[in-house]
């Protein structure tokens, strides 16, 4: 694999010589997510497969190029697991494209972002050097973690060779119930759910049905079932239902409107947008298929103390992001330049002037 990574950084190196922008890409299946690429493709991934796996530390080290489903089908037959759930949004996913796009399942709200699973990264910078953050332990090196902002980064800043992430066990028991609530109730009880130690691994309102997924050990998934009451769903159906809700295949996704994401305090009440709303981990996160304009869109979810995102659409000039304030502008800059002084990256992927 030296040849791969060298050949790699032989390119990198050419294309910052003349100022050539490179698209950073796996399986292509995030292509939609962000702002458009029209760069050269780099793709990556003839440098795949497991580097080293220690199930005892619940640690694997993987390489970019490696099918998601393969990475997940490994640690499954050990009874371990990505506990973020990360969407595939197709069979070519990579886990470079994983940590790039930095996107997170149902089980967020419990288990925590992928940021929070990676412990360390491989990578090689706009010169073409191979450089190496963090660590293969859980308890990482004191000082500034550069691993984790690689996370959501969409390749602007290097391209992720190795990463290194805490795989910990599945659940010994799963139940999913479903209740009958309008949307204002529905956040009403999962922020009261919320402040009770119940193990709510995921939920969901969408079409007035809330589901919730209880994981955990077999007498508290039995315990918080009959406190949460509702209907219990089939084990399959269930599985059904939350690959649905990853994988965003649910009807609700199925649309031709803009899709927006919203990220707002779990107890902000039903946001007055035209449109329909879908909403998860634990009424934090608001989807919303919707027309309206995005001044208005963005204004609603800032007046709620939160921001949001153009997740899909096809005409993405009101911009993906919302935009940063000059403080945090400045460190996205900075970060850029460090890495990427020649800014051949993924240019303009998140934001037009990186």
């Amino acid at each position: 694999m030296r040849e791969v990574i060298e050949g790699y950084a032989q390119r990198i190196r050419s294309a910052a010589a003349e100022k050539r922008p490179l698209q950073l890409r796996g399986g292509g299946t995030k292509d939609f997510y962000g702002e458009p690429a029209t760069a050269e493709v780099l793709d990556t991934r003839a440098y795949a497969g497991i580097v080293a796996y220690e199930p005892t530390e619940l640690v694997i080290t993987v390489r970019c190029g490696t099918p998601l489903a393969e990475l997940e089908d490994a640690l499954r037959a050990r009874g371990q697991h990505l506990a973020f759930e990360p969407p595939h949004f197709g069979a070519a996913a990579t886990v470079g494209g994983m940590v790039a796009a930095g996107l997170s399942g149902p089980r967020r709200q419990a288990a925590g972002a992928v940021r929070d699973f990676v412990l360390g990264v491989r990578m090689l910078d706009g010169r073409g050097d191979d450089l190496s953050f963090g660590g293969q332990v859980m308890k990482n090196v004191a000082g500034y973690d550069v691993s984790r902002p690689m996370a959501g980064s969409l390749g602007t800043l290097g391209m992720i060779l190795e990463v290194s992430l805490k795989v910990p066990p599945l659940p010994f028991s799963e139940a999913t119930t479903r209740l009958e609530l309008p949307q204002d109730k529905a956040i009403g009880m999962l922020n009261h759910w919320g402040g009770q130690p119940l193990p709510i691994s995921a939920c969901a309102w969408v079409g007035g049905d809330l589901a919730i997924r209880l994981s955990g050990a077999a007498s508290a998934v039995k315990a918080a079932r009959e406190t949460i009451g509702g209907e219990a769903m089939e084990s399959g159906q269930a599985q059904s239902f939350w690959r649905a809700m990853r994988e965003q295949t649910d009807p609700f996704f199925g649309g031709d409107k803009p899709l927006w994401r919203l990220s707002v305090p779990s107890i902000t009440p039903p946001l007055a947008l035209p449109g329909e709303e879908l909403i998860e981990w634990g009424g934090s996160q608001r989807w919303l298929a919707s027309n309206a304009d995005a001044r208005t869109i963005r204004a609603a979810a800032a007046q709620a103390g939160g921001h949001a995102t153009l997740f899909r659409a096809a005409d993405k000039s009101a911009g993906v992001f919302t935009p940063l304030a000059p403080a945090l502008a400045k460190i996205h800059r900075n970060l850029k330049q460090a890495f990427d002084p020649a800014g051949i990256f993924n240019p303009g992927r998140m934001y037009p002037d990186l």
